[in-house]
């Protein structure tokens, strides 16, 4: 059995896209299980009571992502 999964949604900071269902993949800071917030990117319900898989990073590696993305031509 899974142990439950609890998170708090500290800042949202923005949507990325939304599909026709109403689903949004948002940019968010997110703590979970009680822990220090990290940054987090992943698909969420209208209502956010449930979610999709996503990818979690923290600061650190916001940064560094921030910075790889503007060295590439898109």
């Amino acid at each position: 059995m899974m142990a439950e999964l609890k998170y708090e949604i500290v800042k949202e900071c923005g949507v990325l896209s939304q599909s026709p269902s109403g689903w949004t993949k948002e940019l968010n800071l997110i703590s979970w299980n009680d822990r220090t917030p990290k940054y987090d990117i992943r698909d969420w319900a209208p209502d956010h009571a449930k979610m999709g898989k996503g990818c979690t990073l923290s600061a650190d590696e916001v940064i560094l992502l921030r910075d790889l993305l503007n060295e590439i031509d898109l």
